[in-house]
């Protein structure tokens, strides 16, 4: 299986027109949340694997329809914030995105809703910065979301004077450096531009991400279950952040957690390898990323042998997907609501 790769967030950046400043389940009866239970046979044990966010996801999510014999939803279900009319003020919501529109709408929609009631004096709107997904999207589903052009634009034909732009990035990476210099492009075109850090920017951020997963996973906390935790991982520095997070976890006490990456550092191997020093008899899988696309349905929870449910099969373990993205948790959404926050008070 291919590894599908994924830019990361990056360093929070404050713009106005005129100069630049740095700123930088545990329910499972959840509606929303679909879960794959599966116990260990004798055939699954002669597997193997290997296995977005944020939580931040990318390519072959947008796969050749004649390929795509899975159904990820009602595309019409979710709003797509292209609308003109936007009003003076105007609050950007910039995701990677995802062509799964179950979790589209319950991830990145769900955190653009809790922005638009928690700032009603400013017209939410959505950009993605995948253009393989908007373009999958829209030949699948007849559904065109904006890009990160197409949505400044639509700014600037709106005569938005004051812009604030809210990544649902994980980190400060790679891929959010490219926002923000995609947004120095429009600058000069309105009055104030602001843009919002990413998810986890400060170290109270990591510790409000770390409540928010332990206590929605904590109905799994049984002492038999290893609960791990898979992020995209990059190249970029910022790929510290989950060594950071699994830090965190196990000098709090949460030493039955674990964080590994797709593409990086620490591996599925280093995952299994420490699961398999505890005495575990169960595994639960969840993605460290704001959707459950791709990667989740795929590399973490995908039937091929080197996912990342495959290989803890093999490793004689009773595995459990939990199919859904941070971006679901209300936890987290109020994380990206109080960098909004920031953002605008910082432009007042």
């Amino acid at each position: 299986m291919k590894m599908r790769k994924m830019i990361a967030a990056a360093a929070a950046l404050t713009l106005t027109a005129a100069c630049f400043v740095s700123c930088g389940d545990s329910e499972k009866k959840e509606s929303n949340t679909q879960t794959t239970t599966e116990a260990p046979t004798a055939a699954d044990t002669t597997a193997a694997d290997t296995t977005d966010a944020a939580e931040v996801e990318t390519t072959t999510e947008a796969k050749e329809e004649d390929e795509e014999n899975y159904d990820t939803g009602d595309a019409s279900l979710d709003n797509i914030r292209n609308q003109d009319e936007i009003g003076d003020s105007e609050l950007l919501v910039i995701s990677f995105g995802t062509s799964f529109n179950d979790s589209r709408r319950l991830t990145i929609g769900a955190i653009e809703n809790a922005l638009e009631k928690a700032f009603p004096d400013y017209a939410v709107r959505r950009g993605f910065t995948a253009n393989i997904v908007i373009d999958h999207v829209n030949k699948r589903d007849g559904v065109l979301i904006d890009d990160i052009d197409a949505a400044l634009k639509r700014a600037v034909d709106n005569k938005v004077k004051t812009l604030v732009v809210q990544p649902t990035h994980l980190m400060n990476g790679l891929e959010y450096e490219e926002v923000t210099d995609k947004i120095a492009e429009y600058s000069d075109a309105f009055d104030k531009v602001v843009i919002g850090e990413p998810l986890l920017t400060s170290d109270d951020d990591f510790a409000k991400v770390e409540k928010a997963i332990t206590d929605w996973t904590k109905d799994y906390d049984d002492g038999e279950t290893a609960i791990c935790f898979m992020g995209h991982g990059t190249e970029a520095a910022s790929n510290a952040v989950y060594q950071k997070m699994q830090d965190l976890l196990t000098k709090d006490g949460f030493t039955n957690y674990y964080v590994g990456t797709v593409e990086a550092e620490p591996s599925l191997e280093d995952v299994i390898a420490k699961v398999k020093e505890g005495n575990y008899k169960k595994v639960v899988l969840e993605p460290l990323m704001v959707v459950a696309g791709d990667h989740a349905n795929n590399d973490m929870a995908g039937d091929e042998e080197d996912s990342w449910k495959s290989e803890f099969l093999a490793e004689g373990f009773e595995v459990e997907c939990l199919l859904r993205g941070l971006g679901e948790n209300e936890d987290i959404q109020k994380i990206y609501v109080e960098h909004a926050q920031k953002a605008i008070d910082s432009v007042k």
